[in-house]
């Protein structure tokens, strides 16, 4: 509404600017909803405004919200990329979802291959399950894959293996 009372023009940019700003608030709830106009004005949502949304569950810690958008990100024909991926088993880390977290990476992997911030992501999810040994076997995997390890990836499996 404040979008009309300034006369801002509704667009994927904006719109995704606004579910983006609202993902960095931590209001879940209204960046679904601006997903929801935006579909509604007859704007088609890109990967950005749906990977801002699914960042908003994430941080709404709602990994079921994230995994609703993602299945309607893929009905609409919006290709899901390395971010999209990376934060749903973010979202998933967050719920303490670790099975949900793995079939994520699964997918990621068949069409991406490997990449450090969503195995991070996932060997943090498996570390809050109590999964110490799928955790290492993350890790290995990633560090044989030649990727770039991070402080993150090897604070996760730290933790894991604690």
């Amino acid at each position: 509404r404040q979008m009309d009372d300034e006369g801002v023009p509704k667009n994927e940019i904006t719109y995704s600017s606004a579910i983006s700003a609202c993902e960095k608030g931590g209001n879940w709830r209204t960046a679904l909803d601006l997903l929801k106009t935006m579909k509604s004005a007859g704007i088609m949502p890109t990967a950005i405004a749906y990977n801002a949304a699914i960042s908003a569950c994430e941080k709404g810690l709602n990994p079921s919200k994230a995994l609703e958008i993602f299945d309607e990100m893929k009905r609409e024909g919006v290709r899901p990329t390395v971010v999209t991926f990376s934060a749903l088993i973010s979202a998933c880390e967050k719920g303490q979802q670790w099975k949900l977290a793995l079939s994520v990476l699964e997918e990621m992997k068949t069409t991406f291959g490997p990449n450090v911030i969503a195995y991070s992501a996932a060997i943090s999810a498996l570390s809050k399950g109590q999964q110490w040994e799928k955790a290492w076997e993350l890790f290995c995997e990633i560090e044989r894959s030649g990727e770039k390890l991070s402080v993150v990836t090897y604070n996760a499996t730290m933790t894991a293996l604690e």
